[in-house]
């Protein structure tokens, strides 16, 4: 073997490690979620975690260190995921404010972000006191972010048509406040809530509000 292959070898022998070393962290993360949403957070051990994901003990101790690490590496993980899933949908060039505003909504009620598991992890961290602080430190500048850009939104909106009596301010909050009722909804009442019904809620209220704006959306059909 030559010096040049040799490099080679071991680069990609680096790669695969520090691959194997993320896929290690993502399978324990993901066990975590599963585990929460089975057990809670106080009936969640490290224990639990690695039988799930059918690792050991030592290589999620090597990983995380402790069980608050990686309650918190969850969570974050959950955070960046929502985050990058409606940014990279605000983001996208030439759209207008008001399919901008469509974007961030659509983002809640996307599968991957509304789904059972994920959503009984948030709102384990919203329900025991001694998690809440750690939650409000983690996700509170996205938070912010979210709705100072559904804030300057609205507010463009307002402007391009007119619209009197509407204040940015209410129509954001009641947003975020229909986000965490919906998703509560959602993971409460698995017979009968949908995804698309959630959407569609919202939809119809920001038709109500800016008319001008976005189409009157089409009913849901009852569900089976």
């Amino acid at each position: 073997m030559n010096e040049l292959d040799a490099f080679s070898e071991a680069v990609s022998a680096k790669k695969a490690r520090t691959a194997s070393k993320a896929a290690r962290r993502q399978q324990l993360m993901d066990a975590t979620i599963q585990s929460i949403a089975k057990f809670g957070l106080s009936g969640t051990t490290m224990t639990t975690v690695t039988q799930i994901a059918g690792l050991s003990r030592g290589l999620a101790n090597f990983h995380f260190e402790t069980k608050q690490n990686l309650f918190e590496e969850t969570l974050r993980y959950l955070a960046d995921e929502h985050h990058q899933h409606w940014k990279s949908q605000y983001e996208k060039a030439n759209l207008a404010p008001a399919a901008k505003l469509q974007s961030i909504v659509a983002a809640h009620f996307h599968p991957t972000i509304c789904n059972r598991k994920k959503l009984a992890v948030w709102y384990a961290f919203f329900g025991e006191a001694g998690a809440r602080a750690s939650y409000r430190k983690m996700v509170n500048d996205i938070d912010a972010e979210r709705r100072k850009l559904t804030f300057i939104l609205c507010q463009e909106i307002i402007k391009q048509g007119g619209y009197k009596n509407v204040d940015p301010e209410d129509v954001t909050s009641t947003l975020e406040a229909l986000y965490d009722g919906f998703w509560l909804n959602f993971l409460m009442d698995p017979g009968d809530m949908r995804r698309s019904f959630s959407a569609n809620r919202v939809a119809r209220y920001l038709w109500q509000v800016f008319p001008n704006h976005f189409d009157q959306p089409l009913p849901i059909p009852p569900k089976e």
